[in-house]
């Protein structure tokens, strides 16, 4: 059975108070707890501090992005073996935000992708189809597209350290949320696309997060889905009251 694993993706907001404090609220509640996999994923600046708040706990904690290299003249970028000195154990890899924001394309985050897993990162790869690309039912095209190119060279031994999240970009930061019978046939297809790339083992044991508008009201009836093991949580990640919810939806 694959455990529920609610990330929390606290995007460019917080101050270092507040992410500590959010740090504290979420070890405090479920520090100790091992029937789901928690994670908080603030920005750069907080890591090594909400590190030291989470040491001890089961709390695990990823950043948000990286650079596909492990040093070098990059000004203004952060690579692997940083996050991975500053206490992660996650790094999300082509959130939309960043594919369709910054234009990262599928080979850029492959790219990533291999890089983190080296420097011995587990990846929460994000793909997700545009409100055009639905609409023209070319969801599962755009989703077959994303995974083959973004997880191209893996092999099996590291697709077992990495988690899919699902994330119809329509339905990010806008309140509209993908309905169960949306959010389980994406789900369905990615396990299939999976099956197809890597065998029927991976296909079993693949986490795929939903990420899209989970709140409080809608998370349980999306984390109840065959398909749908817990949820990539954007804004109400920010509120720990918010964020523990969801998280208890996840113990269903």
């Amino acid at each position: 059975m694959r455990p529920k694993f609610v990330a929390g993706n606290w995007k460019m907001y917080t101050s270092l108070a507040s992410a500590k404090g959010l740090a504290a609220n979420v070890a405090h509640a479920f520090g100790e707890d091992k029937r789901v996999m928690v994670a908080v994923c603030p920005p750069f600046p907080w890591l090594t501090a909400v590190a030291e708040v989470l040491k001890g706990t089961s709390v695990l904690l990823g950043g948000q992005n990286c650079y596909p290299e492990r040093e070098g003249a990059f000004t203004g970028e952060v690579s692997p073996a940083m996050l991975k000195d500053a206490g992660c154990q996650y790094v999300i890899i082509g959130h939309s935000e960043r594919r369709h924001g910054l234009n990262e394309g599928d080979e850029f985050l492959n790219r990533k992708a291999k890089v983190a897993l080296a420097a011995g990162l587990k990846v929460i790869f994000c793909v997700g189809e545009l409100l055009a690309e639905r609409e023209a039912s070319k969801t599962e095209a755009v989703l077959d597209t994303q995974l083959a190119a973004g997880l191209a060279g893996l092999t099996t031994d590291q697709m077992s350290k990495v988690v899919i999240a699902y994330e119809p970009v329509w339905a990010i930061g806008t309140g509209k949320v993908a309905t169960p019978d949306q959010a389980q046939a994406a789900h369905a297809h990615i396990r299939g696309k999976i099956r197809g790339l890597f065998g029927e083992f991976t296909a079993d044991h693949v986490q795929i997060q939903y990420g899209g508008s989970v709140k409080p009201d809608n998370a349980a009836g999306l984390m109840s889905l065959p398909d749908v093991d817990g949820a990539l949580v954007g804004g109400a990640s920010l509120k720990a009251d918010q964020f523990l919810a969801i998280v208890n939806a996840a113990l269903g």
